[in-house]
């Protein structure tokens, strides 16, 4: 295999014997691993109001963000307190695996959120119980591929990563060794 993530190769030599030692996996495939990451932008009012070129710009950014052409979201039933409609497109979704999953990952952790602000690691309570991580980022600008002088529109992202891990320990001990800053 040409040309290996370098997360991936850190997970193969160093997180996998470490698990093992941890948790007493008798066999390699049982250590959990990063299954998925998913990106979802939610853009509600701008729907609403119609405002297509800022949705562009919306999509453009996740494009530059994760490699990926974003899918777009619709509501799945109306809400008439928030005006609205079963069917309105409200946001887009990325779902990276494989190689580009683990680039934005290496992105992720030694890039992106050591820029973000008052930023002293992740809460453990980030955590579901089948041990996959939750993060909440309010400015896209953290990422180094969306340019200053383009931004007009500032828009928070949701990334889910999902792991393979069965508890929350697991999943929280998986991404800690993968390099991820989590609060002890």
């Amino acid at each position: 295999m040409a040309n290996t993530p370098r997360l991936l190769t850190k997970y193969r030599k160093e997180v996998i014997p470490a698990m093992r030692a941890k948790f007493g996996y008798k066999n390699v495939m049982q250590v959990p691993k990063i299954e998925k990451v998913v990106v979802n932008v939610g853009y509600g009012r701008k729907a609403i109001a119609k405002d297509t070129k800022a949705i562009e710009r919306i999509e453009q950014d996740l494009n530059k963000i994760t490699g990926q052409k974003p899918s777009v979201r619709k509501a799945k039933k109306s809400i008439s307190g928030f005006k609205l409609r079963e069917g309105l497109e409200v946001g887009f979704a990325v779902t990276l695996r494989g190689r580009r999953m683990y680039d934005f990952i290496d992105r992720l952790i030694s890039i992106a959120l050591p820029r973000s602000r008052d930023f002293h690691g992740l809460d453990n309570n980030s955590f579901d119980k089948r041990g996959s991580l939750n993060i909440g980022i309010k400015e896209q600008t953290i990422f180094p591929e969306v340019s200053y002088e383009s931004m007009k529109d500032i828009f928070s992202l949701q990334i889910t990563i999902t792991t393979s891990a069965k508890r929350k320990e697991e999943g929280a001990e998986l991404l800690s060794l993968v390099g991820f800053p989590i609060k002890k």
